[in-house]
């Protein structure tokens, strides 16, 4: 499994705007071959930073599979246009034996 981390922020006083928009782009992700779970945090201390948690199967499944399909036209669409500066999305795998269950 690979971890999409991609700090994303967003131009100030548009975050309600950019969550609405993110609530309806979150289903063409959830839709893609490949795709596991996400999630989007809000940072507590500066108001328009926020960071999106994306687990795939595979790298291919988000770097080939994902951005290359017309859906992410319309992710493209829909949110990009919120960032200053836009981001830079890193991936990650898991450390074999270095993680808990969820809760605890």
């Amino acid at each position: 499994m690979i971890l999409e981390h991609a700090p994303l922020s967003v131009r100030a006083g548009q975050e309600a705007a950019f969550e609405a928009a993110f609530r309806e782009a979150q289903r063409i992700i959830a839709a893609s071959p490949g795709y596991r779970s996400h999630e989007l945090q809000r940072c507590v201390e500066r108001p328009g930073e926020y960071l999106l948690l994306v687990r795939w199967e595979s790298l291919e499944a988000h770097e080939t599979g994902f951005r290359g399909s017309a859906a992410y036209q319309d992710w493209k669409r829909l949110l990009h246009h919120f960032y200053d500066p836009f981001p830079v999305v890193t991936h990650y795998q898991l450390v074999a034996g270095t993680s808990s269950p969820p809760g605890g």
